[in-house]
């Protein structure tokens, strides 16, 4: 069965909005100004090595099919050949490879069918939206925060506006200048 997994770069003060800096946020950019170490490093290849598939808003899912196709390496070459559902009422045509779209309407049920499929973790980056639209859903298995630290004081946060869910703690890992949180949901 595969689990979907939020994984995010995140402040200490619950932004998520343009940790790279290629959206135009005026605090954007913020992820690069820390070194997350070869813990961090690893970390991320590791994720993303263990993965079946990546689930992404269209925002997010534009913002890497103009950036990682042109790149090579282990972590992208990955990223590049694993197949990638992107969610969205508008992208017809998606040139990634191995994209499929899932209209907004039927999130529910393709993400219970990528969860039923046997393999590993469907993984979650970026797309804030969908993220609350999975929490919401009772969707998300595990959460995986890479925690910067910086307080940004506005941005897109991730859990802005949700109701209560409680979390339980997997683990904490120091990396670098950064701390990787993982979380389940806890039990009803």
């Amino acid at each position: 069965m595969g689990r979907i997994v939020v994984s995010q770069f995140i402040t200490v003060d619950g932004v998520v909005e343009d940790p790279g800096g290629s959206e135009h946020f005026e605090r954007g950019g913020w992820a690069f100004q820390y070194d997350r170490g070869t813990v961090g490093d690893q970390f991320k290849l590791d994720e993303v090595m263990g993965s079946e598939a990546l689930l992404l808003g269209r925002t997010t899912y534009e913002g890497f099919a103009a950036a990682w196709p042109s790149r090579s390496g282990e972590f992208a070459d990955k990223f590049n050949t694993m197949p990638k559902h992107v969610v969205s009422s508008t992208l017809r045509d998606p040139d990634w490879a191995n994209t499929t779209v899932i209209a907004p309407d039927d999130l529910a049920a393709e993400v219970g069918r990528l969860r039923e499929q046997p393999g590993g973790d469907v993984l979650v980056n970026g797309s804030v939206r969908l993220v609350g639209e999975l929490e919401e859903l009772g969707l998300v298995d595990e959460y995986r925060l890479m925690v910067f630290p910086t307080l940004l004081g506005a941005g897109k946060q991730l859990f802005g506006g949700r109701g209560a869910a409680g979390l339980v703690l997997q683990s904490a890992t120091p990396a670098g200048e950064t701390v990787i949180l993982t979380y389940t949901r806890k039990a009803a």
